[in-house]
C-alpha cells in the first residue's frame, strides 16, 4: 500500500490508501481508529490490567482531552506509512514484565498489519504494576461482602 500525499494539513494526519481504492475513491484511516485497535490488542494480552495507567494528573488530562480509544496510546505516521505507536500500560504484579511487553508488541503488530496493511514500530511504557484485588478468608477461599452475604 502507498500513502497518497495531500496538500491539506488536516488530510495529512489521516493516512490515505489508493491501491485498494482504484477508481472508487480513497480510503483513509483516522489515527483514533488505529489507537482503538492498539487498545483492544493490548487489552487482549494476559497480565494487562489497564491501558493508559499514567498518574492521576496525566490520567485526568487524558480523560478530558482524548477519546476513550486514544487514552494511553499515541499514534503518529512516518513518511513511509509506518505507524509510530506508544502505548502506556499497567501490568499485573508477578508477570514477567519484559515478556508481557513483547507479547503486547506482537499483538499490536499483528492487528495493525492485519487490519490496515501497514507496519508499526511499537514502544511499550510500563507505568505501573498492581495486585489484582481479591478478598480471601483465612482458608484461601474467595469471599464477597455484598448485600446478600450472611
Amino acid at each position: 500500500m502507498t500513502k497518497k500525499k495531500t496538500n491539506s494539513d488536516s488530510e495529512e494526519s489521516i493516512p490515505t490508501f489508493s491501491e485498494e481504492s482504484g477508481n472508487l475513491g480513497t480510503i483513509r484511516i483516522n489515527h483514533s481508529v488505529v489507537a482503538g485497535i492498539v487498545r483492544l490488542a493490548t487489552q487482549s494480552v494476559k497480565g494487562v490490567i489497564n491501558v493508559g495507567g499514567a498518574g492521576v494528573v496525566e490520567g485526568l488530562t487524558d480523560f478530558f482531552a482524548k477519546k476513550e480509544s486514544e487514552r494511553g496510546v499515541s499514534v503518529t505516521e512516518g513518511d513511509d506509512g509506518t505507524y509510530q505507536i506508544e502505548v502506556r500500560v499497567v501490568l499485573r504484579f508477578g508477570v514477567d514484565l519484559a515478556k508481557t511487553g513483547a507479547l503486547i508488541q506482537e499483538a499490536i503488530r499483528d492487528q495493525i498489519l492485519s487490519m490496515t496493511g501497514n507496519h508499526a514500530v511499537i514502544d511499550v511504557v510500563i507505568d505501573d504494576i498492581k495486585q489484582e484485588n481479591l478478598d480471601r478468608d483465612e482458608d484461601g477461599e474467595d469471599t464477597w461482602s455484598g448485600p446478600d452475604s450472611e
